[in-house]
């Protein structure tokens, strides 16, 4: 185990985390300790092509290196070595990242002790995935190198480009001196959605508390509930137009706040200091909910099949058919009150 690296000689450093648009952002939890501890340190990013956009705009990151989900690992551990790094930390740590870790030459390589994979590092973290949220357990490699934890912030950010999108769209349709409430009907499983139906439900009881503009944020595959839910909510909604995820979130954005399903652009969301709602069933959301103080979550605990982690639902999906609206409206005023809002 080499922990006796000087550090004023860390001077490139190369974080893996190749996929999961969210747990990439999580994962930037680690920047600002790395930064403080290492004096003019240059931090660069591996992910997958899709997911560039999660921390390509991050002035915490230097450069953003991209790798094809199929591509052979000793191709990309070649590619590694040629940038020199100092250390690696493989936020990751499965099968193929760990063998992209030990083929990249890299004279530090920190990463977690998980079955199998041990042999990648000579830095090593815990073997355990603990209890504790999913962006924490990214702070358990820097306590393997001894690093102290002065922030747990998390961090994404918008383009331009992509701010300057949002704003047009904004003033064009009228929003600008609305409350806008933007809503994400996406999830990367079928039961993390909560159903369009009982959108519908949610965003009429708002609707009879507040004034307030829908503003339904969608990607590929959300087009029937996004197109439901717009139809119903009629001109107290707006879809969104079709659009990349990094323009979705110059929209996201400008919204009040954000009431999401489980997903990667929930916790961009939370990132970009957005009051978030998020809406829970078979995931836990101690583990992935929303991460900022000022977001929070709802789920039907007294459910026997709660925090199922199945990605279809075996039942009647009563975890968000029967979520109480009362109980959502209860997190909704919290968090508005929480963020002067109210």
């Amino acid at each position: 185990m080499h922990t006796d690296f000087e550090k004023n000689k860390i001077k490139k450093i190369l974080c893996i985390k190749p996929r999961g648009i969210g747990d990439i952002v999580l994962s930037t939890i680690i920047l600002d300790s790395l930064h403080a501890f290492f004096n003019e340190v240059k931090i660069d990013y591996l992910v997958e092509s899709f997911a560039k956009q999660s921390v390509e705009f991050n002035p915490l990151v230097n450069k953003v290196l991209t790798m094809e989900k199929t591509e052979f690992p000793l191709k990309v551990a070649m590619r590694v070595g040629k940038e020199k790094y100092d250390m690696l930390i493989d936020l990751w740590s499965n099968p193929r990242s760990a063998q992209i870790t030990f083929l990249s030459g890299v004279k530090y390589r920190v990463g977690f002790s998980y079955r199998g994979r041990k042999y990648a590092y000579n830095i090593r973290g815990t073997e355990s995935k603990g209890t504790h949220h999913s962006a924490e357990h990214n702070l358990e490699l820097l306590k393997a190198i001894d690093i102290p934890i002065i922030s747990k912030k998390v961090h994404y950010y918008v383009s331009e480009n992509n701010k300057r999108f949002a704003s047009e769209y904004f003033n064009s349709n009228n929003l600008s001196d609305s409350f806008v409430v933007g809503i994400i009907p996406a999830g990367g499983w079928e039961s993390k959605r909560c159903d369009a139906v009982k959108w519908v439900e949610i965003c009429n009881a708002i609707l009879e508390k507040r004034d307030v503009k829908f503003l339904i944020l969608w990607g590929p595959g959300d087009e029937s509930d996004a197109d439901y839910i717009k139809l119903h909510l009629n001109d107290k909604a707006l879809l969104a137009p079709k659009t990349e995820l990094a323009a979705m979130t110059g929209l996201m954005s400008l919204c009040k706040l954000i009431i999401a399903n489980d997903s990667g652009p929930m916790h961009l969301s939370a990132a970009m200091g957005i009051p978030t709602l998020g809406i829970f069933g078979p995931t836990n959301p101690k583990a992935h909910g929303p991460y900022s103080p000022n977001s929070d979550y709802v789920i039907k605990e007294d459910l026997f099949c709660i925090i199922c982690n199945k990605l279809v639902c075996p039942y009647k999906h009563e975890c968000m058919l029967d979520l109480p609206v009362e109980m959502v409206l209860e997190k909704i005023e919290k968090i508005l009150t929480l963020t002067n809002l109210k």
